[in-house]
């Protein structure tokens, strides 16, 4: 399988820097998550891996061959794109061995390619219904058979996920990664939904303005961001950043407690929040307020439903937390304080 290297990679258009200096290495069989908001690069940098556009300075490696110049067409790389782009004259069984057509693969191996490909995601019922009748999680499928069938070194995602439904794409990110850790195949995972990244990733590459914010596991970049950025980009809520002289200090919601129910006595943090908003959510609530004397910042606090379920709209309660969850930001250079 690959092993993908990207060596300080740059693309300009004019003036506009969309990548500027990337520098990442994927290792044999790992999922690499490109996270990050429109426009930060990350789509770019993923089109210059498959060939589609070259960069304008900077090498790709795959194998330890560079790639750089060489058309998509020579390099054994698959993609699946958010349109999953499928011909909607063609049965499904055809959308799949189109590729192997276009790579004059020998015919006698497509069917057992065929059959590996549809029986791993489960679509041998498919084969010979048009394209135009199949649902959203079913063109989805169908799109990873074809890219499977061709036996790529690197499969590349841009998004595949995203114009599905919340719960099909809840069922379709599972899936993916179970199909990812059965065949192996070195994978780079574009997305703008944190979600996706981090329940996908083994590793995460979090961009902005065309530069690496951050690289790291999913937990790596949940519980130690390295900045200000990625401590607001990565969570859902964020973590709360509250001003204290030079520093910024953060703090996600669960690790705040009411004080009264704290069992810990090293706290690193302590908060009196005037509680403005309350949202249900089943299994927590979340209580929003303002820090008393604070800079007038919103908090959010995640609470369990019988701790939740006794606090009151317009009341004052004080909460804390532990030091090990307290992180401190230089006010300046927004990096986070080691």
């Amino acid at each position: 399988m690959a092993v993908l290297e990207i060596r300080n990679v740059t693309k300009h258009y004019g003036r506009i820097h969309a990548v500027d200096g990337i520098d990442l290495a994927l290792e044999e069989g790992e999922l690499l998550a490109l996270l990050g908001a429109s426009g930060s690069g990350k789509t770019t940098l993923m089109r210059m891996v498959a060939g589609l556009e070259q960069p304008s300075s900077g090498d790709i490696l795959i194998d330890g061959q560079s790639v750089v110049g060489i058309p998509p067409r020579h390099r054994n790389v698959a993609m699946v794109f958010q349109s999953h782009a499928l011909y909607p004259q063609m049965t499904v069984r055809e959308n799949i061995v189109f590729p192997l057509k276009s790579r004059r693969v020998p015919r006698e191996t497509w069917e057992e390619r065929i059959n590996w490909a549809v029986s791993m995601l489960r679509i041998d019922h498919l084969l010979d219904r048009r394209t135009t009748r199949l649902s959203g999680g079913e063109s989805q499928r169908v799109a990873l058979a074809r890219a499977l069938v061709r036996d790529p070194e690197l499969f590349l995602f841009d998004e595949p996920l995203s114009a599905l439904d919340a719960q099909v794409r809840n069922v379709a990110r599972a899936e993916l990664r179970d199909l990812q850790r059965r065949t192996g195949i070195t994978t780079l995972y574009v997305t703008h939904d944190q979600l996706e990244a981090l329940g996908l990733g083994d590793r995460v590459v979090v961009m902005k303005d065309g530069r690496i914010r951050q690289v790291g596991t999913p937990e790596e970049l949940y519980a130690r961001p390295a900045d200000l950025f990625v401590a607001s980009f990565i969570g859902n809520p964020p973590m709360n950043l509250i001003e204290r002289g030079e520093t910024i200090v953060g703090v996600r919601a669960e690790h705040l407690v009411p004080k009264d129910r704290a069992d810990f006595t090293d706290a690193g943090i302590d908060l009196g929040l005037h509680v403005g908003q309350l949202e249900f959510l089943g299994s927590e609530w979340l209580a929003y307020g303002v820090e008393e004397d604070g800079d007038g910042g919103r908090i959010v606090v995640r609470l369990p439903p019988d701790v939740g379920e006794a606090v009151k709209l317009g009341d004052r309660y004080e909460f804390v937390a532990e030091r090990r969850h307290v992180k401190h930001f230089d006010k300046q250079s927004e990096r986070l304080i080691e």
